[in-house]
């Protein structure tokens, strides 16, 4: 007997209607479809910089000690493996040039997940209801606002200057939301603490201590956690980083930082973490119990082998040389193709690391997707990110329409400059 369909669809969850398609899927495949286009958009580390020999030398010598060969090929724990848990911790508090002690911190306070996106969703599906509120950066990173849309979150959003987020305009937000009776809706302030994707922007030194006080002081019937993504924050290459925001939450309360290897070593492994406020990791490891009972043992031991023996540290060093170099040159080039265009209208960030520079045109230029000047860029043979998607959907706001992403990571010192003389041929025409 033949069965039938008794029913046209399946019944999607509310959760499964909100998730909407993460644009960069679409300028991704622009770049794998058209080899001859130099793509500036999609923020994926350097090919020709991954370590393909370094990782080669570890898994030879991981995998010619049996022992140690089936504990790396055997599931791990949930939270991840307990000596990488304790390196980073120690990596975290050097990197501050503090003390585990300092942060009020232990390894058990330490999540291994499948890349920082992982922490980040885990961390919004356990606080945050539709409704809630969610403070970012205007701009911001495009992919958790994606992640706050299938969570039915509610984004405003706080200015940003060359400092970064500006403290006078989260502190006056948040009191306006007090005013509206709103304060207990809001759930997290997320952030990019250096070298912000997409601007490039790292929060300046003397804004991160009263950014901290302001949540604190704003956290009355629940607390506001501070989500610091410094995912790039090992990408500095000129000057000092200044020191997280996280080093400041001296009793590990508010604040849960968020780093990965993936911008530092290789996003094939995976690999992020995150230090989180100590009362928030048990329903986070329920939440990645439900997920995968765990990230990739196997790169786990890999990681923490490389961070042993000096590798991911020689790695780094080489890295950082290689985007220095890079970055000079894109803004080298857009000096020399755009310097005298639109004087007063025209202008671009100089970030000191990361991978980003944030590019601004005449309020009359459209750089979005559907609008004329990203269709001409295709045609001159170079594509960027249209600074539209950078935007949250803050129903107070209007999302700009002048500006792009320039990303400096994949692209070769000769590509970068030859996008460049494109876009900015692509603007003139425009």
């Amino acid at each position: 007997m033949e069965m039938t369909d008794q029913a046209s669809q399946f019944a999607f969850s509310a959760r499964a209607g909100r998730a909407t398609r993460q644009p960069i899927s679409y300028l991704m495949s622009q770049a794998v479809t058209n080899p001859d286009l130099i793509s500036l958009a999609a923020g994926l580390v350097d090919y020709q910089t991954l370590p393909g020999a370094e990782a080669r030398d570890l898994l030879n010598e991981m995998l010619a000690d049996p022992a140690r060969a089936r504990t790396a090929l055997q599931y791990g724990t949930t939270e991840g493996l307990a000596e990488l848990r304790t390196e980073l911790l120690a990596h975290l508090a050097g990197l501050d040039g503090l003390t585990p002690a300092d942060l009020n911190a232990s390894p058990d306070d330490i999540i291994v997940a499948s890349g920082s996106q992982q922490i980040l969703f885990m961390l919004t599906d356990i606080l945050v209801d539709p409704g809630d509120i969610v403070i970012t950066a205007w701009p911001s990173y495009f992919v958790y606002t994606g992640t706050l849309a299938a969570a039915g979150a509610r984004v405003r959003c706080v200015d940003m200057d060359s400092g970064g987020m500006i403290p006078g305009a989260l502190e006056a937000l948040l009191g306006q939301l007090a005013d509206q009776g709103l304060l207990p809706r809001v759930k997290i302030v997320y952030l990019v603490s250096y070298h912000q994707n997409p601007t490039g922007i790292t929060l300046a030194a003397d804004r991160r201590q009263p950014i901290l006080r302001i949540l604190r002081e704003h956290s009355r019937d629940h607390r506001i956690l501070l989500i610091e993504d410094a995912a790039y924050r090992e990408l500095t290459f000129e000057g000092d980083p200044p020191r997280s925001i996280k080093s400041y939450d001296r009793a590990n309360q508010y604040v849960a930082l968020l780093q990965t290897f993936s911008k530092p070593f290789s996003p094939g492994l995976k690999t992020g973490y995150g230090l989180l406020p100590r009362d928030l990791v048990e329903a986070v490891i329920l939440q990645k119990g439900n997920h995968d009972f765990g990230s990739a043992n196997f790169c786990q031991h890999l990681l923490l082998a490389a961070m042993r023996t000096g590798v991911y540290q020689r790695h780094l060093d080489e890295l950082r040389r290689q985007y220095a170099a890079k970055r000079h040159a894109m803004l080298e080039a857009l000096a020399e193709h755009l310097g005298d265009f639109a004087r007063g209208q025209t202008h671009w960030t100089r970030p000191s690391g990361g991978l980003y520079v944030y590019l601004t045109l005449p309020e009359d230029m459209d750089t979005g997707r559907e609008g004329p000047l990203f269709a001409r860029a295709i045609e001159e043979g170079m594509m960027y990110v249209p600074g539209e998607y950078c935007y949250g959907p803050d129903p107070s706001r209007t999302v700009p329409r002048n500006t792009m992403r320039l990303s400096f990571g994949v692209a070769s010192v000769d590509q970068i400059r030859q996008g460049i003389e494109r876009l900015a041929r692509a603007i003139r025409k425009q």
